[in-house]
């Protein structure tokens, strides 16, 4: 079998599906409005009020320069400045038109510009124009993925490298490099406000899965209760009948066939009734129990506590973590209580010490599992917490079940501190309820 020839000008398959996503990505009018404040509600709209204000700004600059520095006419100056208002105002809502809009706009102004360049001045951008085009390339990379944004930073580099080489008046001087400098940290402030607000959007998603991992297992543990006690009464009764009913028949002198009869139905009835029982015990202990072939999922382990941490950093906290000891895998309850405990106080920082500095410390040793998370005195005010506030009686009461005792309470130079020791060795029935919950 041939292989495919490939000439010298061609490309991967998948080099050519990336270029083709990207310049879908550039050429995309999709409505994406520039999102709100979420508290207070009377501050809602003051990111659109302060975006409208530095438009109205940077219009008023670049008309200024454009008339004032380059001798251009009055009514062309003023056009130019209402270009570049209007792409940032477009932006907030559109921000690909906006760009594309502050293109335009910048394109225009070099082309205007260009007979009336003198020696010394900027071209093709004006003092002003690299730091005008800088809004629209931030509010762009606050709502598209990263190579949206460099295609949309490389493009405007690119074109305005081609306008110096190869249109520059003599007199202009280069601005490249003041570009390359205005519109990269843009573009990478833009990254970084994107990609906190989108941490703290999944680190909201956690919090609400683990209020509802905690009302299931609250579900769980009621409907376990309810099968132990079904076993230990209805069941033991159940199996005594089943055995007199089977004895009877031997302590009974000549039994007539009658009497045979109703005891084996009598035996019948208690094996069939346990059946049953059995069946519904199986269906109270399950946590799925309309899926009775995959009851159960893997839940997480403290192998995944570094993810864990790395998702509270990109949130905007300071976390550091220590570990002590030889770190080695334990039993699926322990495992699984460490982490929410982790995972809980995690978040009583995020929504109750803002701005503090979180410090997990990891301990295992010989025969018992110790956890701190403590954080120093918060730097921000906290927001209004809508929670119930039973995080702390749910740490406690997971540490209570494996046989482990919880500490929490304010440190002495500012701060919170949750200290949890649990035993390597859980009561025999702490470790069976855990079984039952996995």
């Amino acid at each position: 079998m041939k292989e495919p020839i490939k000439t010298a000008g061609s490309r991967p398959p998948r080099a050519r599906s990336m270029l083709r996503a990207l310049r879908e990505d550039l050429l995309t009018a999709r409505w994406d409005p520039l999102p709100r404040l979420s508290r207070p509600r009377w501050l809602a709209r003051l990111p659109h009020l302060l975006t409208g204000c530095v438009a109205a700004l940077f219009g008023f600059l670049v008309g200024t320069q454009a008339s004032a520095q380059y001798e251009v006419d009055h009514l062309s100056a003023v056009l130019l400045g209402v270009l570049t208002s209007l792409s940032i105002v477009l932006a907030m809502c559109w921000p690909m038109l906006g760009w594309w809009l502050a293109l335009a706009a910048s394109v225009s102004v070099a082309v205007v510009i260009h007979p009336h360049v003198m020696l010394g001045q900027p071209w093709p951008w004006i003092p002003m124009g690299a730091f005008a085009f800088a809004p629209v390339v931030l509010l762009v990379a606050l709502r598209v993925p990263p190579r949206v944004t460099a295609g949309v930073v490389g493009t405007t580099l690119l074109l305005s490298l081609v306008g110096e080489l190869g249109f520059r008046p003599p007199p202009g001087r280069s601005t490249l490099t003041e570009a390359v400098v205005v519109l990269g940290v843009a573009g990478v402030l833009g990254y970084s406000l994107r990609a906190v607000r989108l941490a703290r959007g999944r680190l909201v998603e956690q919090e609400t899965l683990t209020e509802a991992e905690r009302a299931q297992r609250t579900l769980l543990e009621e409907r376990s209760r309810i099968a132990r006690e079904l076993h230990d009464v209805v069941a033991h009764h159940m199996s005594v009948i089943s055995i007199q009913a089977q004895v009877a028949v031997h302590l009974a002198e000549n039994p007539s066939d009658e009497l045979k009869e109703n005891l084996a139905g009598i035996r019948g009835n208690a094996l069939e009734a346990l059946t049953e029982l059995r069946r519904v015990l199986g269906v109270l202990r399950s946590e799925h129990p309309d899926d009775p072939a995959n009851p159960h999922h893997p839940q997480p382990t403290l192998a995944e506590l570094d993810a864990l941490v790395a998702n509270v950093r990109a949130a905007g906290m300071e976390v550091t973590t220590q570990i002590a000891g030889e770190r080695r895998a334990l039993s699926p309850g322990l495992e699984l209580t460490a982490y929410r405990v982790v995972q809980e106080a995690l978040s009583n920082c995020l929504r109750h010490a803002p701005g503090s500095r979180v410090e997990v410390g990891l301990a295992y040793g010989p025969h018992s599992l110790h956890l701190c998370v403590a954080n120093s005195a918060p730097t921000a005010p906290a927001a209004p917490s809508p929670g119930a506030g039973h995080g702390l009686l749910g740490m406690r009461e997971r540490a209570g079940m494996l046989g482990g005792e919880l500490a929490a309470g304010p440190r002495p130079g500012g701060g919170y501190e949750v200290s949890v020791v649990l035993p390597l060795d859980p009561p025999s029935d702490a470790l069976a309820k855990e079984s039952r919950d996995q």
